[in-house]
């Protein structure tokens, strides 16, 4: 079968159509001789990937070296533009068909369906009833391209259903095509300033309203309909399967811009956007319930005889809507009409429902006003549940100024002991511990007034607070008394987050001491959340190590709970590629260690990620599906334990690996001016990607400084991958006995955790290549520094070379030959825009070593430098 006949003809055409409108666009401001200048290069990069010739490859590099800087920018753009353009077309072809045949042709209906002839059958309602599954959107800076684009190419996704095979575009279908893509060329792809706290948090929002605010009810009334189909029961209105909550605005680890004033911003923010959905709602209901028929509840609330009992209820909570709209665009105290809970939506409108049904108008009930139900039972009164974040050091140096005032000594040289047991005691104590006429530092007054704006509020509208980097019982235990001083009643949940190596390995211990302490039990009333982290331990060890510890950590963690008889509900703070511990999310949630799941599972949604997963209600219909799945089918069809052998010989591979990755990447003399040199690590600074700094330290160009993001998304530029890869190459190198051969080759077609980390690894090597990633060296790098760079790709090739042996194939994807195509498709859009890249960075630097006061051209290379960035990440559908 050849690469056309795996790709859909529809797709095919929309890719062409779309190609040839972005050609016009082009030739109308730039003339024929561009395009073909542009379709020249194509060609050229063509031609050396199938052919493998070094005079196309030579005559590539001259052609790009001799272009002048405007026409790069120009250039850049339009192999970033086209690229831009598929992936549209791409995104919507395996979304629509899901959109249209869900509920029945959807991952729930096929567990339903295997539960029910497994005489499963009753274990479904209450499966579903006790679900949750939680879903954080976070603001990490991976979200390369601008909001204002974003924008654009939702609506050209919402003409594609104009375009297909069999027929040819009417005039205004044409024109209105011609138009949005225009739009886009003529749009500049870079942000000229970094996004605010508040600027991701209404991205955020923009993705709720676009895509998750329709998609929920419709997966709702979906898996309502199955639940049915196989149990003859209806779900209750108040099940919420699916939940909705941010990061973006509350996550001030590491970023100095988050402040207690932008969380409150951004919680208003949220609460305006909510109020002005609802209202959107209620107004189009008010039109639908003209009916004088109620029951005798309605007849009371809207206050006795009248032909139009419904529209009074409405109209009141329209009035209070406004009210609440109004109040959110203000940091004033809320009036008597500001609706602050949940419950003064629901009561009124759920009463509507029911007199509906008791008068014989169910049908009535539930079109839209069953759909407003289920959305304030989900997204509440402030749309999102925001989680805070800090780093345990805040607290630990808010606690040391505090008891140095009251003459207590220094917290921070206390033992642990000495730690635990002033905090328990502080818990029990009635007396204040915070003197009103205490003045801390600005930056401890910041943390605690993140703590008082929480407990004002009651942590309405909080999910969540994570204490970062958490190493001991008093870093949760601190957390705990701060919300008790600043008079919080509510049991918020306080959520350690491990994420080294050395932490996942201690967590489970970490836990049991906190566990031992009574007043923390109390405190938590039964349930405990704690969370893993992915980026910085795989960062830390490798992606092997760090992802077999996250396993064996979870594994520890749930055998703590247990004893304890404590829920526990595991928050995995996943990135958005697998050398982040990102990947297929229905893969990975049912690779989890067996009664790790447990009918929950939070999970974060990072960057890019968000876009291509949720970027429309039908992408936003069919990831929850198959998260919603998976964390049902985890939770009743758990994974069986792993066999000792297995484990053990896990244990072998993944010390291997640790030592591979130490060894190269922080005991290497040259490895830290390798990656500075022959990676775009310091032009991405460049890029207003998002609010978080891209280093821990201002100024360093130590590696263990740079935070996660940057760090794996420099090496997806140069196309090496090697976060994901570097340490594995080495274990599955090993010289194993026959007997270790047959177990690992059990693990490879038995266990679902070798299996997903073998798939994701599968996944990320068929995005490296060996050649273009020689292209940076050669370009950039100077003679000492280039044996490091021939070692990783003759490490590469032999990684691939095993991973293809262990899968007994001849080819990487060969079990998944159409994402292969579809990449094999982007190369000659993509391979240009690693050689204009590799040019850029050329030029960027030697006008950074020049003293030049040309700032134009200086202007001009950074930007078609910063377009090459994005239209690699297009191309790769990754960023960090």
């Amino acid at each position: 079968m050849d690469n056309d006949e795996l790709i859909p003809k529809r797709l095919r055409h929309r890719v062409r159509v779309l190609g040839e409108l972005l050609g016009e666009s082009m030739t109308q401001q730039l003339g024929e001789d561009f395009l073909a200048e542009v379709e020249n290069i194509r060609h050229l990069a063509k031609r050396r990937r199938q052919e493998g010739n070094a005079v196309d490859k030579a005559q590539l590099r001259a052609l790009i070296h001799r272009l002048d800087d405007e026409n790069l920018v120009s250039i850049a753009r339009a192999f970033n533009q086209f690229l831009n353009l598929t992936n549209i077309a791409e995104q919507a072809e395996t979304s629509d068909a899901h959109m249209v045949l869900f509920p029945s042709a959807s991952r729930l209906a096929a567990l339903f369906s295997r539960l029910a002839e497994s005489d499963q059958r009753e274990q479904i309602e209450s499966a579903v009833r006790n679900v949750r599954c939680e879903l954080v959107l976070t603001a990490h800076p991976t979200e390369i391209t601008r909001r204002t684009l974003i924008q654009k190419y939702n609506r050209i996704a919402e003409q594609l259903d104009a375009i297909e095979v069999d027929r040819e575009l009417n005039a205004a279908e044409r024109i209105e095509l011609e138009r949005l893509v225009a739009e886009v060329w003529y749009t500049d792809e870079i942000r000229t300033e970094r996004p605010t706290p508040q600027d991701e948090a209404k991205w955020g929002y923009a993705v709720i309203e676009h895509s998750f605010w329709d998609a929920i009810p419709r997966l709702w009334l979906g898996l309502d309909q199955l639940v049915y189909q196989y149990t003859g029961s209806y779900l209750p209105l108040s099940t919420v399967p699916i939940k909705i909550d941010s990061w973006m605005g509350g996550d001030r680890d590491g970023n100095p811009n988050v402040t207690s004033e932008v969380t409150d911003e951004v919680i208003r923010l949220a609460r305006w956007m909510a109020s002005d959905l609802y209202l959107r709602d209620i107004d189009e209901l008010l039109s639908q319930l003209s009916m004088s028929v109620c029951d005798e509840k309605i007849r009371s609330i809207a206050g006795g005889d009248t032909s139009e009992p419904y529209r009074i209820v409405l109209r009141e909570l329209r009035k209070r809507l406004i009210a609440t709209r109004e109040w959110a665009e203000t940091f004033d105290a809320p009036n008597d009409d500001v609706i602050l809970h949940p419950d003064e939506l629901y009561t009124p409108l759920l009463a509507c429902y029911d007199s509906l049904y008791s008068c014989g108008m169910g049908i009535i009930a539930d079109g839209l006003l069953k759909k407003i139900l289920i959305r304030v039972s989900t997204f509440g009164v402030t749309l999102v549940d925001l989680d805070v974040r800090q780093n345990a050091d805040k607290h630990e140096a808010l606690m040391n100024e505090l008891t140095e005032y009251l003459k207590l000594g220094s917290y921070r040289d206390w033992s642990e002991k000495a730690r635990q047991d002033f905090l328990a005691d502080e818990l029990e104590s009635r007396r204040p511990l915070i003197p009103p006429q205490w003045k801390p530092t600005p930056e401890v007054q910041e943390t605690l007034n993140t703590f008082r704006l929480i407990a004002d509020n009651n942590a309405e509208g909080i999910a969540g607070y994570i204490v970062s980097m958490a190493k001991n019982p008093s870093d949760v235990l601190a957390v705990v008394l701060l919300f008790k001083m600043c008079g919080m009643t509510k049991k918020l949940p306080v959520v350690p987050l491990f994420e080294t190596h050395t932490d996942l390995e201690n967590a489970a211990w970490t836990l049991e001491r906190l566990l031992r302490i009574p007043q923390y039990t109390r405190f938590i009333e039964g349930s405990q959340q704690v969370m893993i982290g992915y980026s910085d331990s795989a960062k830390d060890v490798g992606q092997m190590a760090a992802a077999w510890a996250q396993y064996r950590a979870q594994e520890d963690l749930v055998e703590i709970a247990e004893k304890y008889h404590v829920d526990l509900t595991l928050f995995h703070g996943r990135g958005g590629t697998p050398g982040r511990g990102g990947g297929p999310a229905r893969a990975a949630i049912l690779a989890q260690p067996p009664g790790s799941v447990k009918h929950c599972m939070r999970v974060t949604e990072q960057g890019e990620v968000i876009r291509f997963k949720y970027g429309s209600e039908a992408l936003a219909l069919q990831s929850m599906d198959m998260a919603l799945s998976a964390t049902l089918e985890a939770s009743l069809l758990p994974p069986a334990r792993p066999r000792e052998n297995w484990r053990k010989l896990m244990d072998r591979l993944a010390e291997a690996a640790l030592e591979a990755y130490e060894a190269t990447v922080k005991q290497h003399p040259l490895f830290n001016s390798y990656f500075d040199q022959g990676t775009p690590e310091k032009e991405l600074a460049k890029l207003a990607l998002g609010s978080r700094p891209a280093r821990r330290t201002e100024g360093s160009r130590n590696i263990a400084d740079l935070r996660a993001i940057p760090w794996v998304f420099a090496w997806t530029q140069k196309r090496l991958m090697l976060p994901a890869w570097l340490g594995t190459d080495a274990a599955l190198a090993l010289d194993l006995s026959r007997r270790e051969q047959h177990i690992l080759r059990e693990m490879v077609m038995e266990w679902p955790f070798f299996q997903t980390q073998l798939d994701m690894l599968e996944m990320v090597l068929s995005k490296a290549d060996v050649e273009l990633s020689e292209e940076y060296d050669l370009a950039l790098i100077d003679e000492d520094h280039q044996a490091i760079g021939v070692e990783l790709r003759a490490r590469l090739t032999e990684l691939v070379a095993n991973v293809n042996r262990l899968k007994d194939q001849t080819e990487l994807l060969a079990g998944s030959p159409e994402i292969r195509t579809t990449l094999e498709l982007r190369h000659p859009y993509t391979d240009p825009l690693h050689f204009l890249q590799t040019e850029l960075i050329r030029r960027s630097r030697e006008q950074d070593t020049e003293s030049s006061d040309d700032n134009a051209e200086h202007e001009q290379v950074d930007k078609a430098l910063m377009v090459t960035i994005a239209g690699i990440a297009a191309g790769m559908r990754n960023t960090g």
